[in-house]
């Protein structure tokens, strides 16, 4: 009897310490969208994938990252406990739905045209009278829908800008930091130019609300020592945002 009172003590003394030294594991979704999420040799790399992984690191955090659809993506980190998902705008409408850590990195809200027309555009309000080309689930593309301006939804990044040349479309929402690069990869500067920015946000690294705070505390705290430490500005430069914006 003393001898299994004895090792009833024992587990009762490791169990807590097993239990301690569990690391947090979360699974982390984005879709490819370079500069900030793209594949290299068959490896996931980007900038604001750098940073995603920098600070899970950092915190102590078990993690995986999942290529999907962005709408996909976007939803299962509202349905699954355990799942994040980056770069997603925070606007006041999204607020409730995810826990927040970031900003990440910031982006722009801009129409593109095609170059030789001319655009009586000097505010958004002025773009109502245009057809408003944007990728399928994208906050730009949404929140314009919900105003009311005529938007038509695509799934491929490259079909809208397709569509602005061929006169499908009047305009293209995007950013310059997304619509930047896809212009001047597929030859198109000189044929599509930005026309109006009229919003900026911050992005985020968007996690389920049932990810306990402390661990969202712990990640901005993390990305904040980041920042100050130079690490995000590093990995910017690392892909040249800094000079798309």
């Amino acid at each position: 009897m003393k001898t299994l009172r004895l090792a009833m003590l024992v587990v009762a003394l490791i169990a807590p310490c097993a239990s301690a030294q569990q690391r947090p594991r979360l699974t982390v979704v984005t879709e490819v969208g370079a500069p900030a999420a793209m594949m290299e040799n068959g490896k996931l790399v980007g900038f604001a994938t750098e940073k995603v992984q920098e600070i899970l690191t950092r915190s102590g955090i078990d993690f995986e990252i999942e290529l999907l659809p962005w709408k996909r993506a976007y939803l299962l980190a509202q349905t699954r406990s355990d799942v994040c998902v980056y770069s997603v705008s925070r606007i006041p409408e999204r607020d409730v739905l995810f826990k927040w850590v970031g900003p990440t990195h910031t982006s722009d809200w801009t129409l593109y045209g095609r170059a030789g027309r001319v655009y009586q555009v000097a505010n958004l309000e002025d773009a109502r009278k245009y057809r408003i080309g944007a990728y399928f689930g994208d906050v730009r593309g949404e929140t314009l829908q919900t105003q009311g301006f005529t938007v038509d939804t695509v799934h491929e990044r490259l079909a809208n800008p397709r569509k602005l040349l061929l006169d499908r479309i009047d305009l293209w929402v995007s950013s310059t930091q997304n619509g930047g690069p896809i212009i001047v990869e597929n030859g198109w500067t000189g044929k599509i130019v930005p026309v109006l920015t009229f919003r900026q946000t911050g992005l985020y690294l968007a996690c389920n609300t049932d990810v306990p705070d402390a661990l969202i505390t712990k990640m901005n705290a993390v990305l904040a020592n980041m920042n100050s430490e130079g690490v995000s500005a590093a990995i910017e430069r690392k892909y040249n945002y800094g000079q798309r914006r």
